[in-house]
C-alpha cells in the first residue's frame, strides 16, 4: 500500500536526522508512489517528512494521472502560464521543514534551486545511498519482473544469433535484436544495446555502427529488454565461423571468473570479496593487464544502482540483492569477452536468473 511504502521513507528522514525526505521521478519515486511519471522540465515532487502526512507539488496538467496514486496528503499545483515559484512557496510553507534530504544523483539543480528560493535557510543534503538502500533488497514481484524481462531478453538473443551472417553490420544486427525484443513483449529497452564485432569488443562501452562483421570476429552483445518496470542487463560473447587460440584462451579466463562469482555469492558475503575473487582470478592470468572494469552493480528499475560490485565496498549483501556479475578482458585494437549474468543473492548461496549458455559458442558463417 502506498501508505506502507511511504512509511519507509519517512523512517529514512528520521533516521538521517532530517525533517523530510523529497523523492522526484525516477526509479525511487515509481517504487514509493506506484505509478511512473515523467522527469522533464516541470518540476514534480513528493515531500515525505519524518512525521506528519507527506505533500506533493505537480503540474497541472499531470492532476489527472495524479489523482490515480491514491494520494492522501496536499497538493500543490502549478501551471505553465504562472510557473513554478509560488506552488514551491506553499509546499515549504506548508510543510514547516528546516532540512530536507534528498537524491542527489536524481534530483535536478534547478529543482534544488526551486526549494531555496522558496526558503533560503532550508538545509539540502545528499542521501542518495540511504534512499535508494531500499531498492536493495527485491520484493517476490520485483524478482518476477526481473524474470521475465530476463526471459525476453535470452529470447530474442537466441533469435537473433541466428541471423548472424558475414559482411552484416554491427547496426544490423542492433536492428534485428530490437525488433526481436518488442516482439517478445518488451515495453522497452534497459539501455542502447551494445552490438560490436571485431576490434570494437575491446572498447567496453562502444555502440554498433557500420563495421561489417567478418569471419574469425569476436562479437559482444550487451542489452536488456524492461518490462514492468525492472530492467534485464545481458552481455555474451561469440565467435563467428572460428575462435583463434588467444580468442579461447582468453574466452576460458572470463568464464572462469564469472563462475567464481557465482561460487563466492551468498549473503552476508561484501562486495569487496565478491569483486576481489573474481579480479584476483583475472589478475593471475597471462591477461592481466586488459581489466577494465569492476565485477558488476545492482540491478532492479535503475540498470545500475546500489550495490557496486567493486573492491573497497564492504557491504554486505543482504539475500534478495540482484546484481550483474560480468567480468571481461579487453586489448584495445584486439578483442574483448565480456559475460554478464543477473544473480539473485540467496541465504545460501544464488540463483544466476539469466540462464543463456555460457559455454564458448561458434555462430556459422
Amino acid at each position: 500500500m502506498l501508505i506502507d511504502r511511504l512509511a519507509a521513507y519517512a523512517a529514512v528522514a528520521a533516521d538521517l536526522g532530517v525533517d523530510a525526505v523529497a523523492l522526484v521521478p525516477g526509479p525511487n519515486f515509481t517504487r514509493a508512489i506506484g505509478h511512473e511519471f515523467m522527469s522533464h522540465e516541470r518540476p514534480l515532487v513528493v515531500v515525505i517528512p519524518a512525521n506528519g502526512p507527506a505533500a506533493a507539488l505537480v503540474p497541472n496538467l499531470e492532476l489527472g494521472s495524479w489523482a490515480q496514486v491514491g494520494f492522501d496528503g496536499a497538493v500543490f499545483d502549478w501551471r505553465d502560464q504562472t510557473g513554478y515559484d509560488d506552488a514551491f512557496a506553499a509546499l515549504t510553507q506548508h510543510l514547516d521543514i528546516t532540512s530536507l534530504a534528498v537524491e542527489g544523483q536524481v534530483m535536478r539543480v534547478f529543482v534544488h534551486h526551486a526549494f531555496l528560493n522558496a526558503q533560503p535557510d532550508l538545509k539540502i543534503t545528499d542521501a542518495e545511498r540511504e534512499i535508494s538502500a531500499l531498492r536493495i533488497v527485491k520484493t517476490d514481484a520485483d524478482i518476477a519482473a526481473l524474470r521475465e524481462a530476463i526471459g525476453i531478453s535470452e529470447r530474442a538473443l537466441a533469435h537473433t544469433l541466428t541471423t548472424i551472417k558475414p559482411g552484416q553490420t554491427e547496426k544490423q544486427v542492433e536492428q534485428t535484436l530490437v525488433q526481436a525484443l518488442f516482439a517478445e513483449g518488451a515495453d522497452g529497452q534497459s539501455f542502447s544495446p551494445i552490438v560490436v564485432a571485431g576490434a570494437n569488443t575491446a572498447m567496453p562501452h562502444a555502440h554498433a555502427g557500420d563495421t561489417p562483421i567478418k569471419e574469425g570476429d569476436a562479437i559482444l552483445i550487451d542489452f536488456g529488454a524492461r518490462k514492468n518496470g525492472f530492467a534485464a542487463d545481458i552481455t555474451r560473447t561469440f565467435f563467428l565461423g572460428h575462435a583463434s587460440e588467444e580468442q579461447r584462451a582468453v574466452y576460458d579466463a572470463v568464464l572462469q571468473a564469472n563462475l567464481i562469482g557465482h561460487k563466492m555469492t551468498k549473503a552476508g558475503v561484501t562486495a569487496h570479496e565478491i569483486d576481489d575473487a573474481v579480479t584476483s582470478h583475472l589478475e593471475s592470468t597471462p591477461y592481466a593487464d586488459r581489466i577494465r572494469t569492476k565485477t558488476g552493480h545492482g540491478l532492479g528499475r535503475d540498470v545500475h544502482e546500489a550495490p557496486y560490485i567493486m573492491r573497497g565496498n564492504h557491504t554486505a549483501l543482504p539475500a534478495g540483492t540482484v546484481y550483474t556479475n560480468e567480468p571481461g578482458l579487453y586489448e584495445i585494437g584486439n578483442f574483448g569477452v565480456r559475460i554478464e549474468d543477473d544473480v539473485l543473492i540467496t541465504d545460501d548461496g544464488c540463483i544466476s536468473l539469466t540462464t543463456f549458455s555460457k559455454e564458448l559458442a561458434i555462430l556459422p558463417c
